[in-house]
């Protein structure tokens, strides 16, 4: 038996370096190592074999809020890979903000540093209300505009609407242990009621028109590209996203409402690549609808979709290692759970929110930092939103699809 202790040994030992070798941990900026699963260096995004996490330990962009662990599958996807052409026109590009990857820019500033793709003159510049710091949206500004956002939203669920069981918070260290903590469902009571207004009946329509597993090309109906168009009508009536647009139009990033709508169209419903067959994801279905990739859950922050797969009994509710400091909805929660045999290791979602309100958080973040943390401010307590930009693939004249949107901290 003792010769035996050994050999355990070297084998327990063996499995928890090959662990380390697929994270970032205290690797970062190391020298190429043959014997790693993968990367930590500078140069692994450019030969793609960065480990999952590089993104969030080893990039400066991403070293400024993370008091829980995020999901390691949020950025396998999103990591640049730069297999696109880069744009060489700012033909509807006029206001983007600075895109490293860019061969020319359309910003304000590029006359400034001379790096203005040949159009800019003809294209952009005799535009109204053009100046070097109209593409500049500051920290301050994105604060302000998302308490304006965070006050408009009154089709939002008011306390008695939802009571919610959140039983057993656990430690981040303990989110991949995949241990059901809460023997009852999350929710416990929902109005329904909520569900009939016009933008939550819309975002419902949506959420069942999606392939879970990625890989699987999507197809969508003549009656389901109605349905997206439908939902995108039904938001841009409320306050919430006229708050939004005005805000984007004052800072020169289009020019009208149907240049914003055709913009949002694209960068959440657009269809991308994310496993071998052509479009077979996008923004929309991954971070509302959730998606099913290499065995692990991806994406699926809302709370209505987990609302209704729970209540079909499809989704069971682990634990949570996040409350959020509201005490009136919209609320935070960060949650562990797992959707009909797929775990989700940390999933950060608003609760109580309407459809509008989270579309617009997104999307103003996805706008105004693309691929960065984004930093709001929603009844006075501080609130930052991670995106990442689709990188293998774009629409129009080099613009990013999402790849993915969440709720990175609320301290």
């Amino acid at each position: 038996m003792r010769a035996c202790i050994p050999l355990v040994l070297a084998v327990l030992c063996g499995l928890a370096w090959a662990g380390k070798m697929e994270s970032c941990a205290s690797r970062c900026n190391e020298k190429f190592n043959r014997d790693a699963a993968c990367q930590c260096d500078r140069r692994c995004p450019r030969h793609g074999d960065c480990c999952e996490d590089y993104k969030h330990l080893c990039t400066e962009d991403h070293k400024e809020s993370e008091p829980f662990p995020q999901p390691e599958e949020e950025t396998e996807d999103a990591l640049a890979s730069n297999l696109y052409s880069a744009p060489t026109s700012c033909q509807g590009r006029c206001y983007e903000a600075f895109d490293k990857h860019h061969q020319c820019h359309c910003n304000a500033r590029c006359q400034e540093f001379g790096n203005c793709c040949k159009d800019f003159e003809s294209l952009c510049s005799h535009r109204e209300g053009f100046s070097y710091s109209s593409d500049a949206i500051s920290k301050e500004e994105i604060q302000s505009i998302s308490e304006k956002i965070y006050r408009a939203d009154t089709n939002k669920a008011q306390k008695e609407d939802i009571v919610l069981n959140r039983q057993n918070r656990i430690s981040p260290s303990e989110t991949r242990d995949q241990v059901d903590h809460c023997p009852k469902p999350l929710f416990t009571y929902v109005n329904e009621k909520l569900f009939s207004k016009p933008t939550y009946a819309a975002f419902i329509n949506l959420l069942n028109n999606y392939q879970r597993v990625t890989g699987h090309g999507e197809h969508f109906s003549a009656q389901q590209l109605a349905e997206q168009d439908a939902f995108l009508r039904e938001i841009m009536k409320t306050a919430v996203m006229k708050e939004v647009y005005s805000f984007l139009h004052h800072q020169n990033r289009y020019g009208s409402e149907q240049e914003f709508v055709d913009d949002l169209k694209n960068m959440w419903f657009g269809l991308y690549s994310r496993g071998k067959e052509e479009g077979d994801s996008s923004g929309f279905e991954h971070v509302f609808s959730g998606e099913v990739k290499k065995g692990k859950v991806t994406g699926f922050h809302n709370w209505i979709r987990f609302y209704l797969q729970e209540k079909e009994g499809l989704v069971d509710y682990y634990s949570h290692i996040l409350d959020g400091p509201w005490d009136s909805y919209p609320d935070v929660l960060a949650m562990q759970f797992n959707w009909d045999g797929y775990y989700k290791e940390v999933g950060s979602a608003f609760i109580g929110s309407s459809p509008e309100f989270e579309f617009a958080l997104y999307s103003l973040c996805f706008i105004a930092r693309p691929g960065k943390v984004c930093q709001l401010s929603l009844g006075g307590y501080p609130l930052a939103i991670q995106t990442y930009t689709w990188d293998n693939s774009t629409y129009g004249n080099g613009k990013k699809y999402i790849a993915t949107a969440y709720i990175v901290s609320s301290t």
